[in-house]
């Protein structure tokens, strides 16, 4: 009597767990919201995305856009985002605004294996950059006969009615008003000297872009002959026009850092923070920078010259990019962004 009572003790005990396991009583995975931007998609997939969850036996969610619409999301409180990827340009804005955790540090032991330029781009309160491009030029020689080597050739009669450059609101926009205060002849930035050179220049701009797809586009059109471009995208580029060259400039290119942080009011900030010690992982950045998806910034990172070739990588390459005071820019931005649509773009 004993061993049926056992038994039956057993089959009811068993039927509990499968009915916990059939409505996921007690074993529903955590979801962990990702905002990005959606490009190179798969790979993310399978090489970022998939090895987390299966580790941490979470389901990742993945909100897609460019940095603008990502962060009003947020403002406005329209999605549930725990991390979000941002231009260093928009992550100042959101830092500004309130909209961030702060990490632990603790918990992102591979920060210590970065650049140190990387490791806090805004402030120690807040996430590293992951990866690091350059902002440089990027031209069609069959357009241009003179090699390309300066900002100040942008301004050269070959490139008048050739021209794009990005709009003032673009993440390279403050980027390429610092290199035209410095092709004025200043040491540190001027905004009026800044502005003036580019009203030099603007009749012979085709387009102020603002998404580095409306480049690609112009560029393989031959619209336009070239003007400046993050390193990442030239391989869109030369996919286009096999000929394209990518030049970095004699008075320096400039530091693209790409940020990722934990929201506010997160309620998986140590899942979060876990994730973004993922993606400064060795193997990640590895990875990535091999797919060419994105610039390594950790510096156990091993390339061949070939695996190297179309992204920004090693020290004596970052350590030599020009930094600008992101705090500074948006300070600024509203004014340069008026005056902007009044001197430039008009």
């Amino acid at each position: 009597m004993k061993k049926v009572l056992t038994g039956i003790t057993s089959v009811a005990l068993a039927s509990m767990l499968l009915a916990g396991c059939g409505d996921g009583g007690g074993a529903a995975k955590e979801k962990l919201v990702i905002s990005t931007w959606g490009f190179s998609e798969e790979f993310f997939n399978e090489q970022v995305y998939a090895p987390f969850e299966e580790e941490h036996n979470v389901d990742i969610v993945v909100e897609v856009g460019n940095n603008a619409e990502r962060l009003n999301k947020i403002r406005q409180g329209t999605s549930q985002v725990d991390i979000v990827f941002l231009s260093d340009y928009y992550a100042q804005q959101g830092i500004a605004e309130g909209l961030f955790e702060t990490i632990d540090r603790a918990n992102i032991p591979n920060i210590e294996q970065i650049y140190d330029s990387a490791k806090a781009p805004l402030g120690e309160d807040y996430g590293p950059a992951y990866t690091v491009g350059q902002l440089g030029i990027a031209y069609n020689p069959n357009l241009i006969k003179n090699e390309v080597t300066s900002w100040s050739d942008l301004w050269s009669d070959e490139f008048a009615g050739n021209l794009t450059l990005p709009n003032i609101t673009a993440t390279a926009g403050p980027m390429v008003l610092d290199a035209a205060s410095t092709v004025a002849g200043n040491t540190a930035f001027n905004e009026d000297a800044a502005f003036a050179e580019l009203t030099k220049v603007k009749d012979g701009v085709v387009k102020f872009y603002s998404q580095t797809s409306e480049y690609v586009n112009m560029f393989a059109q031959e619209e336009i002959a070239g003007g400046p471009i993050m390193e990442m995208y030239f391989k869109d580029i030369q996919a286009a026009v096999p000929e394209a060259k990518f030049v970095t400039p004699s008075e320096g290119a400039y530091a693209v850092m790409n940020t990722v942080n934990v929201v506010k009011g997160s309620k998986n900030k140590e899942l979060a923070e876990e994730f973004i010690n993922w993606q400064l992982s060795e193997e990640v950045q590895t990875a990535s920078a091999k797919a060419k998806v994105d610039s390594p910034v950790n510096v156990n990172v091993k390339l061949t010259e070939e695996e190297a070739e179309g992204i920004t990588y090693g020290a004596d390459v970052v350590d030599q990019l020009k930094l600008l005071d992101m705090e500074f820019v948006n300070n600024n931005a509203a004014v340069w962004t008026d005056r902007w649509n009044r001197e430039i773009a008009n």
